[in-house]
């Protein structure tokens, strides 16, 4: 059951990053400091958004409009934290 909770834990760190490469860059294409034209970055921003955008999606439509502000990363992140602090104070005790 450790072993279990250990893959959910390390999946949890990965997608943290994920979110947060995916945030960054994001930020980078909208200032145009990353052109979308060159291959690798049209390649690494779909495979991020193709990963990140199912789980964002049902977020941003509970989300009231907050104009041009997506705030829907950072709850995620705050969800994902919360599961990370649940499992490591009360699933890991509770296995031997």
């Amino acid at each position: 059951m450790r072993a279990v909770l250990d893959v959910v834990m390390l999946a949890l760190n990965i997608y943290t990053w994920l979110l947060i490469i995916s945030a960054v860059l994001s930020w980078l294409i909208a200032f145009n400091v990353l052109n979308t034209r060159n291959q690798f970055v049209a390649t690494v921003w779909d495979m991020l958004y193709r990963i990140t955008e199912p789980v964002l999606r049902p977020i941003r439509n509970m989300l009231p409009n907050l104009g041009g502000i997506d705030i829907s990363p950072i709850i995620l992140l705050l969800g994902i934290f919360f599961i990370q602090r649940v499992i490591v104070l009360y699933l890991y005790p509770a296995v031997f």
